[in-house]
């Protein structure tokens, strides 16, 4: 009995202290000033998101947030940054493709979503919007007619393995008969506007803020977004769905990570405060106008969305056997 006694001490007293300095970590961090790491350069959406944010958590955590910018390989070498740092202090501002379509696109990928990341939240979501010359038919029509031309039309994109060009490859998996086939533009959106415009291209995906302009300036007609329902972020556009597509959804979203080293109570304790701000409404007006739905979501769920869709994703990339490397 006395051995037992001793046992459920030495038991208690261990676990005691491995709490204790989790404890106190979670009390002390941070202590010293987060760096958050975008993979995109000044003045872009997921850069805009990381600037937003970086002020209501310096208030909250009480050390300074400095928003570095590490563009290159479509946000891939600022990911890769993040999952490799070992300060303690560094976060990253990713997108839905450096978690989920990435590791299939480029199979020498240096790091492992799944694996090299600790997941703080999903930060913000917009869908697309399905555009084509101002001279095409609207709704259901515009399908009908776009089964008929078969691949005689084409559809534009920002390039290989961009959600412009996976989502369109989506969609048409989804529509019997829809064939357009791809051409990628080297010039972004702004060049697929152009090709739009100018009748290379019959349809293309694009951001909202992107297509919106151009539909109000009357240069091309908006079929409809991606969403299950009429967006806040596209007022006045219709589902996809309200055009005869069922249930096909597709949504461009930035997400909050840090390195799998990174401690769980300091994720918890991030994860918490970005959530929060997420709720403030001068936060959400001013993703809003970015073009952005402010969401916020608990790690689990993170990961969730994050597994979803990278079978998703993965399923079309295999099927069509998409590389870039």
């Amino acid at each position: 009995m006395q051995r037992r006694t001793f046992i459920l001490k030495a038991t208690a007293t261990a676990a005691a202290a491995i709490a204790a300095p989790m404890t106190v970590f979670a009390k002390d961090w941070p202590s010293r000033p987060i760096k958050l790491v975008v993979g995109f350069p000044g003045g872009s959406t997921p850069d805009m998101v990381a600037r937003t944010l970086s002020e209501p958590m310096s208030k909250a955590l009480g050390v300074p947030i400095i928003v570095e910018n590490k563009s290159g390989a479509s946000g891939n070498i600022a990911a890769e940054y993040v999952a490799r740092a070992t300060d303690g202090h560094t976060l990253g501002i990713v997108i839905n493709g450096n978690l989920t379509s990435s590791p299939l696109l480029y199979p020498n990928l240096p790091y492992d979503p799944m694996k090299d990341f600790s997941f703080i939240s999903l930060l913000t979501t917009a869908p697309l919007v399905l555009v084509a010359p101002a001279n095409e038919p609207s709704g259901s029509a515009f399908f009908d007619k776009a089964r008929q031309e078969g691949d005689k039309w084409n559809y534009g994109s920002v390039g290989i393995g961009s959600v412009s060009h996976l989502g369109m490859e989506l969609l048409k998996s989804d529509v019997p008969g829809l064939a357009p086939v791809q051409i990628p533009y080297n010039g972004g959106n702004p060049a697929v506007v152009t090709a739009l415009i100018g009748g290379q291209v019959q349809m293309a995906l694009m951001p909202p803020g992107t297509a919106l302009p151009q539909v109000k300036a009357g240069k091309l007609k908006a079929i409809g977004v991606t969403s299950a329902q009429e967006s806040d972020l596209a007022p006045g556009i219709p589902s996809l769905a309200q055009a005869g597509v069922k249930d096909f959804t597709l949504e461009v979203w930035t997400a909050m990570v840090g390195p799998a080293s990174l401690p769980a109570a300091a994720q918890q304790k991030v994860s918490d405060v970005v959530i929060s701000a997420l709720k403030d409404p001068a936060i959400r007006k001013k993703l809003v106008v970015q073009g952005w739905q402010a969401v916020g979501t608990t790690p689990q769920d993170m990961r969730i969305r994050v597994e979803k869709e990278a079978q998703l994703l993965g399923g079309i990339i295999r099927k069509q056997h998409i590389r870039l490397q």
